[in-house]
């Protein structure tokens, strides 16, 4: 989005005060006016070494660090469950340089769970990722279409006792290598590695882990091509 000098000297001294506790929130809303919502913010946190953070999301961690230029969209949660069945909290979110986070989208850790975001990651809207038990670590340069979940942990259903009463578990984590391109509504569980350079069809169940290069598709899903050059 085109900003006159004058105005983006103005947008800029607010934003150096988007980070205090008081002013902040107010600072935010100062530098919003007159700019459309979604995409059109993101110029924000390119002209914010600190990044911009809408002042509609709601951040609720107490270990949430961020590198440089980061976007965080309207209705964003952030938020660390410290009232899980069991003592430990949620662990560490860590996200690098100009990651987006887009509307909507909710990320939660919990029973030591934790979540690292690689630079320059765009997650679209209504996204759903939730780090218990295990990491879930997402690479550099992923692009995440709107709808998507990951889980790092399993629920027991075994039988003679109620589903709710029952304890979580994990296989081990979520690893997404950089460059994975995940299509709308893809839903990603515990014990897998998505290789370098995938591409995850709209819809897919991802159940077991995917090699680099390769296209998947289904529930669940399996290869059906590879994009490496014959």
């Amino acid at each position: 989005m085109h900003m006159t000098g004058p105005r983006k000297k103005w947008i800029k001294f607010l934003l150096r005060f988007s980070h205090l506790p008081a002013f902040g929130k107010i600072a935010r809303k100062l530098a919003c006016i007159g700019i459309p919502p979604y995409y059109h913010r993101i110029a924000l946190a390119r002209i914010n070494t600190g990044g911009f953070i809408s002042p509609n999301a709601q951040l609720s961690h107490s270990n949430f660090q961020y590198g440089s230029n980061i976007y965080i969209d309207d209705r964003v949660l952030i938020y660390e469950d410290n009232f899980a069945r069991s003592e430990a909290g949620g662990g560490k979110i860590r996200f690098g340089d100009k990651v987006h986070l887009h509307r909507d989208t909710i990320i939660q850790t919990g029973h030591g769970g934790t979540l690292t975001i690689g630079s320059k990651t765009h997650i679209q809207p209504r996204c759903q990722i939730n780090a218990y038990l295990s990491s879930i670590t997402i690479g550099s340069k992923v692009e995440i279409a709107p709808n998507c979940a990951f889980y790092s942990y399993n629920h027991g259903i075994e039988p003679g006792e109620l589903i709710a009463d029952q304890p979580i578990s994990s296989k081990g984590g979520i690893i997404i290598e950089d460059d994975v391109w995940i299509g709308f509504g893809v839903i990603i569980l515990d014990g897998i590695t998505i290789g370098r350079g995938a591409v995850i069809a709209a819809g897919s169940v991802v159940t077991k882990s995917i090699p680099e290069n390769s296209i998947v598709a289904g529930s669940p899903a399996r290869v059906i091509k590879n994009r490496v050059a014959e």
